[in-house]
């Protein structure tokens, strides 16, 4: 480099720059692609929380005791201490490959009107007279894969996707039903507790897991108009005998520097058939189904 550049000493300053920058973009042209470079496929985030006005048909069983359920959403908000079902859930992606997780937390009461005594022990009834005769917990945890199987593109800003998705989710569960005690009935012998004449059957903290496997269809009409469809089972006799789910989704987005906000609409439907290991007078069975519209917002970037 020295060698060449002496026969240019006498050359104007403006000259020798360009003639060494010309030899730099030769001899060096890799500087070029050592540039960062955008992520061709970042992460895609999806937050949104969601109302459940969760209707509900099935039965219960809380120490033996089986009491028939079947309330509208109506009447459980005038029993319960919610309006109705909280729905929490998170996703991202990368590319094919994503995470989820859906969080429900609901506490239902139940009146004597929506409740059916199935075990008619003389002297035990559903009572007429308690705030609720039957008050249900609930909390759902669900966590997950999702793998995008297929991708067809339409029109500009158009597509339709096929997901396949599978996880665990994990169901706790609290029952307390009051029962009226109206002539000499032995408690103790059905592990009852009795409480200024009622009887109460209650089952503390009941959970399993179950595993759950299922595909998701989204499509999406506009980019600011989406529609997905979600159906899983599970359970398998691993938790619960089965369990299943089948979900629906419209939602329309609002486009904003960097991020997305979504308004949602939809309907849910959730089923378990859980029986617990060993029966006898502890038994606790939870086989119901859980429905309604969902209503919500969410938050993409």
């Amino acid at each position: 480099m020295r060698q060449a550049l002496r026969p240019m000493a006498g050359l104007p300053i403006s000259t020798l720059v360009i003639v060494a920058g010309a030899w730099l973009a030769l001899t060096c042209p890799v500087l070029a692609e050592d540039s960062p470079r955008s992520d061709p496929e970042p992460w895609r985030f999806n937050a949104a929380l969601y109302g459940w006005a969760i209707n509900i048909s099935g039965n219960v069983t809380a120490r033996n005791q089986t009491i028939g359920t079947n309330a509208s959403f109506i009447d459980l908000v005038q029993k319960s201490d919610s309006l109705g079902g909280f729905m929490g859930y998170f996703e991202a992606n990368k590319g094919r490959v994503g995470f989820y997780s859906d969080l429900v937390f609901a506490k239902l009461g139940f009146g004597a009107n929506q409740t059916n005594y199935r075990n008619p022990i003389a002297g035990l009834k559903i009572t007429a007279t308690a705030s609720a005769a039957l008050t249900t917990q609930i909390a759902i945890v669900e966590m997950g894969g999702i793998y995008e199987l297929f991708h067809w593109p339409g029109s500009e800003g158009s597509f339709t996707a096929l997901d396949a998705v599978g996880g665990f989710r994990y169901w706790n569960l609290s029952v307390d039903a009051t029962l009226d005690a109206q002539v000499n009935v032995d408690l103790s012998r059905l592990h009852l507790e009795r409480t200024a004449g009622f009887a109460i059957a209650r089952a503390d903290a009941i959970q399993w897991v179950d595993p759950v496997v299922g595909f998701r269809v989204r499509h999406q009409f506009t980019p600011n108009q989406q529609i997905f469809v979600r159906g899983d089972i599970g359970g398998f006799g691993l938790g619960s005998q089965i369990s299943w789910q089948a979900v629906g989704v419209y939602s329309y987005a609002w486009q904003f520097t960097g991020y997305q906000i979504a308004a949602l609409i939809g309907f849910r439907a959730l089923g378990v058939d859980y029986v617990s290991p060993g029966g006898g007078t502890d038994a606790f069975g939870f086989n119901e189904v859980l429905y309604g519209p969902i209503i919500g917002v969410s938050f993409r970037f």
